[in-house]
């Protein structure tokens, strides 16, 4: 099994030039060809920011509306009480209460869903079991746009069932985001890629200097790493912004 794994990856590995930067449409295509998984594979991007995450004031937490969402289900908790919960439940939300799913979390250490949503008068209570949820990038944050009134869960909810997702620098100045699966066409993988070059750069901090997006990688789960020219990146999302 493990001989014929390598195997795949190897022959894959063969299609990818490792020596040039490739322009993104080229490896979207690359991405779909060299797919070799039998399950339907996330496409993801990772790139490297020229940040200094060791200061506060250069590290990015954000979101980005994909128009043709991940291609993943999302399982949505809503922390609310009254008529928010009912509002939330309405909004076909998966998981809906407080107390009860406060003391779930705590003691039976619940964490069946990918993202927890919350009204702002529930924090002091959720922030009880932020130590939990906290490691797990699952607390209800303002920069995640997961604090919501009560208003406007229905559009939240519905924004993050249909391609909203957050995402964040890791310790070494990384982005590692998912933008779809490999059963996309390839212009609805350019769209979503485009939409995320947008959200990079509109949350670029003020006191980086320099080179902000510094190397772009295409890639599949499991499946080789594809270079991409940062520049040609960059201008994919200007053009979607001009269309």
């Amino acid at each position: 099994m493990t001989r014929d794994h390598g195997k795949k990856y190897v022959d894959a590995l063969k299609k990818v030039d490792r020596t040039r930067l490739y322009d993104p449409k080229e490896a979207v295509a690359l991405i779909k060809s060299t797919s070799y998984t039998k399950f339907d594979a996330t496409v993801e991007v990772h790139l490297r920011l020229g940040i200094d995450p060791r200061h506060a004031d250069q590290n990015i937490r954000t979101t980005v509306a994909l128009p043709h969402g991940t291609g993943k289900s999302v399982r949505v908790l809503v922390f609310a009480q009254g008529e928010a919960a009912q509002a939330a439940r309405d909004a076909g939300a998966d998981f809906v209460g407080a107390d009860d799913l406060i003391g779930r979390i705590d003691k039976e250490n619940f964490f069946d869903f990918d993202i927890a949503i919350a009204t702002p008068d529930m924090m002091g209570k959720v922030g009880r079991v932020g130590r939990k949820l906290g490691p797990r990038g699952l607390m209800p944050n303002p920069k995640s746009g997961t604090i919501v009134q009560p208003d406007d869960l229905p559009r939240t909810i519905r924004e993050v069932r249909g391609g909203r997702v957050e995402f964040r620098n890791d310790r070494t100045g990384l982005l590692h985001v998912a933008v779809g699966k490999v059963s996309f066409s390839e212009q609805q993988i350019q769209d979503n890629i485009a939409a995320l070059m947008d959200a990079v750069r509109a949350a670029k901090p003020a006191a980086t200097k320099g080179v902000f997006v510094r190397s772009v990688t295409f890639t599949s789960t499991m499946g080789p790493g594809i270079r991409v020219d940062p520049a040609a990146a960059q201008a994919m999302s200007a053009a979607s912004e001009a269309a």
